[in-house]
């Protein structure tokens, strides 16, 4: 079994059919400073909006969000209009749905789709971050703040994140075996 859980829960926001469409997903990669990824399973309907407009947003929820989070993971937009589900804005895209209440929003362009028998693993460059007031410190996203979401496949739970423990780059320095 796969084991690199918890891993950062989001919620990617696309334009479906000219409305906004939303599905929570943990599944998100690094692939550089300023590229990620997204493994999405074929069935999702934003799929299609992704394919088509080349743009996402990808969403860091809060706790609080939890429910709203988990409703738009479990419900299809293609069976139920997600359009009003949040406060939405849009950033220079223009078509890439971003919601008001989550503390971080990335707003992407699709680079490349590679398709896998199940999941599409969409590649999407980040155009522009839009973060709080309330969860910057210094201009820099404080994730203590945040209070992000973290999902567990083992238990298929949903877990808030500890505290800091140290600096990276810095603890490790005087380590003695």
């Amino acid at each position: 079994m796969l084991s690199l859980y918890p891993s950062l829960v989001t919620i990617v926001g696309t334009t479906v059919n000219g409305r906004p469409n939303f599905t929570t997903i943990a599944h998100v990669g690094i692939m550089d400073m300023n590229t990620l990824s997204l493994s999405m399973n074929k069935a999702h309907h934003s799929n299609d909006g992704i394919k088509a407009n080349k743009t996402f947003s990808v969403n860091i929820p809060s706790e609080y969000m939890i429910k709203a989070t988990d409703h738009a993971g479990i419900v299809s937009g293609k069976d139920v209009d997600k359009s009003k589900l949040f406060k939405v804005f849009y950033g220079d895209l223009k078509n890439a749905p971003m919601i008001e209440d989550c503390p971080v929003n990335m707003e992407c362009k699709l680079l490349t789709v590679i398709d896998y028998p199940n999941h599409d693993l969409f590649i999407g460059e980040v155009a522009q971050t839009y973060a709080a007031n309330d969860v910057l410190v210094n201009g820099d996203i404080d994730f203590e703040k945040v209070r992000p979401l973290l999902f567990s496949m083992s238990d298929k739970s949903y877990h808030g994140m500890g505290l800091k423990l140290g600096d990276c780059w810095k603890i490790g320095k005087n380590y003695k075996k």
